[in-house]
């Protein structure tokens, strides 16, 4: 059984699979189950971390895990949409914890919560940064009118 038909024995209509290449897959999936996918990944199928990324979409953060099988030579990423107003998911710490910084990178960087993290200190801004101001989240068009009224 081939890396996409684990996942969707294991995942079935919880999981939307785009295959770019052979060895490029993209998993989306929902905030609440990302956890569960990615330790049956990591643990279950032995997968690396290799690292997360995050970008603003407007209507919320679309989180990035990507994960290497590297004797297969495939890299999955894992797509999580965390919306906004409430950026809150859980942290992948406690079973990753290569996870760590990156976590609190984007939690920094892009403002979210990741919940059950053990220190979600500031990593990159200086310390009289601004709390609650993010430099890569985009502003949403409703903020962008309040601005031009101004």
């Amino acid at each position: 059984m081939n890396l996409i038909e684990k996942i969707k024995e294991k995942f079935g209509g919880q999981v939307e699979i785009f295959e770019k290449s052979r060895r490029r897959i993209y998993v989306t999936i929902s905030k609440t189950q990302a956890k569960e996918l990615v330790r049956y990944l990591f643990r279950d199928l032995k997968a690396r971390f290799s690292i997360a990324t995050g970008i603003d979409i407007r209507p919320g953060v679309e989180i990035l895990y990507h994960l290497a099988f590297d004797e297969l030579g495939v890299m999955v990423s894992v797509r999580v949409l965390v919306e906004k107003p409430e950026l809150k998911m859980d942290s992948f710490t406690d079973f990753m914890p290569a996870s760590d910084w990156i976590e609190r990178e984007i939690h920094e960087m892009l403002g979210v919560d990741f919940v059950g993290h053990p220190n979600l200190t500031k990593l990159l801004l200086p310390d009289d940064w601004p709390e609650g101001e993010h430099p890569y989240r985009k502003q949403t068009f409703e903020s962008e009118k309040e601005n031009d009224e101004r």
